[in-house]
């Protein structure tokens, strides 16, 4: 099986950017699942049915989120709508209480995939369990289904958290990959338990800015520290993140492979 991973697509011009590459790489890759990071869809924070359902239309078959994701009242319907609920995830480790799910069976083909997301807590302000043990328990609840494949989409600030989640996974997860920082770390590898891994896939948004926002008001924030709008232009030179993993047997993985583009959105 092949796997193609967005990480978090940022605003209209990543959507843009992510529908214009999308045929070409699973032409090339011969792709059997494609999963993005949706926190980041509306304007650049949050989820609305318009933009899920713009990505789904143009061939994405499944989201993981973020920290981000309920920055939209709708993403409370959206999450108790089976509709689109099946289409997407959040952090397992929110709690029970919160809308949605933070794992989900899929059927790809003849195999049962398993997709879990997690949020990281080092610098995180919002209060969740602890992943690592979520992990563990998730991995038990679902045992008896026999997933052929685990995925695991790792939300968080802190590079030294996931690459450790990273080590915690090995041998378990199929594939660990991280978000939410929008930089690639293009340290992409399979770990020796057979788990394929990279700290942060990168984001899909405005390349001439500061984590896909334009740069100006940012670098003013920084100069004065009084807070500023974040300002996402529509149109301009794009960049998009992602890798392709193959799998093997047993759940392990065969290669993970970083994948760049520049596109124009005009």
């Amino acid at each position: 099986m092949k796997i193609l991973v967005f990480g978090d697509v940022v605003s209209r011009i990543g959507r843009q950017a992510l529908k214009k590459v999308l045929p070409e790489l699973k032409a090339a890759h011969d792709i059997d699942l494609t999963i993005a990071n949706a926190e980041n869809l509306a304007h650049g924070k949050g989820i609305t049915r318009e933009t899920l359902t713009e990505l789904i239309d143009a061939g994405v078959d499944f989201f993981t989120s973020g920290n981000h994701v309920f920055d939209k009242k709708e993403a409370h319907e959206i999450f108790s709508d089976s509709r689109l609920s099946d289409k997407i995830i959040r952090p397992a480790n929110y709690p029970v209480s919160i809308p949605g799910e933070g794992a989900k069976l899929l059927t790809v083909g003849t195999k049962n995939v398993l997709v879990l997301n997690f949020l990281g807590r080092v610098f995180s302000r919002v209060l969740t369990s602890d992943p690592f043990r979520s992990f563990d328990e998730l991995l038990a609840l679902h045992a008896h289904k026999k997933p052929s494949v685990i995925l695991v989409d790792f939300h968080g600030d802190a590079t030294s958290e996931r690459v450790a989640f990273g080590w915690h996974a090995d041998g378990r997860a199929t594939a660990v990959w991280g978000t939410h920082t929008h930089v690639p770390t293009r340290d992409e590898r399979i770990l020796p338990g057979g788990t394929a891994y990279i700290t942060d896939v990168g984001m899909t948004g405005f390349r001439n800015g500061v984590l896909g926002v334009e740069k100006a008001e940012i670098i003013r924030n920084f100069m004065t520290q009084l807070p500023v709008k974040h300002e996402i232009p529509d149109f301009g030179e794009a960049i998009v993140n992602a890798i392709v993993i193959e799998t093997a047997a047993e759940g392990k993985a065969a290669s993970i492979q970083h994948i760049q583009r520049i596109v124009t959105i005009e």
